[in-house]
């Protein structure tokens, strides 16, 4: 990685910021994308441009001319029944999902294809293919994503591979209400063959795997990092 270029989209929280944090400590050059700085305030290194995607994509001056590699991480966690989804989630969570992916990789196109490879990291969930109750609005949404990874990887190939990966519950931000108890956190603990919810790492070092050359004869996978959730039963 050292040296090269790397944009993460929706790098400032979460799962992003873990990647960015292993780019940077591994001499890539990060541009981040995302609507504040966030947890990268303390990190050196990191070129922050300010972007909302879900009301525009990058411009060309705010990326890097050659990109060795993009990961989007933008998402959502929209729970409840399906008789409380309204159109308006359901809208919300596939633009910013689907259409604000579309947006960056449409403004990335050329200066992935620029050099000699390229690698695209998207963001899925268990609960497209395991199938779990309350998620109508997320799994639809990140269903999509799904179809986008191999739409791509098959559209760019050779020259730029295209990956998703597809997490399971993860100590971030965005979870911090499934977790916010013992008692909840030792309830989701049990519901995974590993015997525990994941960690900001767990994923951060599957994406930037799939990011580097060491994953160079890998393209248009989805890739579960669940702690067995979707293959496994106890």
């Amino acid at each position: 990685m050292q040296d090269k270029n790397f944009v993460i989209v929706g790098g400032s929280h979460g799962i992003g910021a873990g990647i960015v944090r292993r780019c940077v400590e591994r001499g890539a050059k990060v541009t981040v994308l995302s609507r504040g700085i966030g947890e990268l305030a303390d990190l050196p290194g990191v070129r922050h441009v300010p972007l909302d995607v879900t009301q525009r994509g990058p411009t060309a001056d705010e990326l890097p001319d050659s990109i060795d590699a993009l990961a989007y991480c933008p998402g959502s966690i929209n729970l409840g029944p399906l008789r409380s989804v309204t159109e308006q989630t359901l809208r919300d969570d596939f633009e910013l999902n689907v259409v604000g992916a579309v947006r960056c990789m449409q403004a990335c196109l050329a200066g992935l294809k620029s050099g000699a490879s390229a690698s695209v990291v998207l963001f899925s969930t268990v609960a497209v293919q395991q199938g779990l109750a309350m998620h109508t609005s997320v799994a639809a949404a990140k269903g999509a994503i799904e179809g986008l990874t191999r739409t791509w990887a098959a559209e760019l190939a050779p020259k730029v591979r295209v990956n998703c990966i597809a997490p399971a519950l993860t100590a971030t931000q965005l979870s911090e209400r499934l977790l916010a108890t013992d008692e909840k956190r030792q309830a989701m603990a049990a519901m995974y063959p590993l015997g525990r919810h994941g960690e900001v790492d767990d994923i951060a070092a599957a994406a930037e795997f799939l990011l580097s050359d060491a994953s160079s004869w890998i393209t248009g996978q989805v890739l579960g990092v669940d702690g067995g959730l979707s293959s496994l039963r106890k």
